[in-house]
């Protein structure tokens, strides 16, 4: 559900796309971060990196607008580093 607050909280995005487009995009997005996620990522630059073009070509690819694809790709790594940290 983070991921779609992120997401969502642009409110521009939010109404340019539909809710269960953005549902869909934050179920993705959780799956991508899982499956990028190795032991340490949150301290592995190139990890990161990695994650930052996956999310963002979800978002590319989902119709996200492009000109908030920047501070949501961030948003969203941040809201999984702080997931790791919770977890941690």
């Amino acid at each position: 559900m983070q991921f779609y607050e992120a997401l969502a909280e642009n409110g521009s995005a939010k109404e340019l796309m539909a809710h269960d487009t953005l549902r869909t995009l934050a179920q993705l997005l959780v799956q991508t971060i899982r499956a990028s996620a190795t032991i340490d990522w949150t301290r592995k630059e190139g990890v990161r990196a990695k994650m930052r073009i996956e999310v963002r070509k979800l978002l590319a690819r989902y119709g996200y607008p492009p000109d908030l694809q920047k501070a949501a790709v961030d948003l969203v790594v941040r809201q999984a580093e702080t997931i790791a940290a919770d977890w941690g």
